[in-house]
């Protein structure tokens, strides 16, 4: 019972801080930022917002996580109005490293069918 109320949070949680980047931040430093996925543990009391970005540039994402850091607290604030939950829960923003994982296979499995094509000809 327990894990259904935490993926459930999870999902709104998700939907919100979503809903909180379009319409409440104005911080340049966080545009084109997504939420790909939320961890919760299972009191609700600390939750670790997963993002990417659509650039790959280590100064641009310096910039994001400084704006991340910054924004924290209205985002926290946002959530606790929004949600019906007796204590909101403290956030932490990471990197989601499953793209850049994602991309890196992408190229590795690029550059095989270049050296196998190479190998054909």
């Amino acid at each position: 019972m327990a894990n259904y109320r935490v993926g459930r949070v999870r999902q709104e949680i998700l939907r919100e801080v979503n809903n909180i980047f379009l319409r409440e931040v104005k911080d340049p430093r966080i545009e084109g930022v997504t939420i790909t996925d939320v961890d919760l543990t299972g009191d609700l009391q600390q939750a670790t917002i997963y993002y990417s970005t659509l650039s790959d540039k280590a100064g641009e994402r310096q910039k994001t996580e400084a704006g991340l850091k910054a924004v924290t607290g209205l985002v926290r604030s946002e959530l606790g109005k929004r949600l019906k939950i007796y204590k909101t829960p403290e956030i932490k923003f990471e990197r989601d490293a499953s793209v850049d994982y994602g991309n890196r296979i992408d190229t590795l499995l690029n550059k095989i069918k270049s050296e196998t094509s190479e190998e054909t000809e």
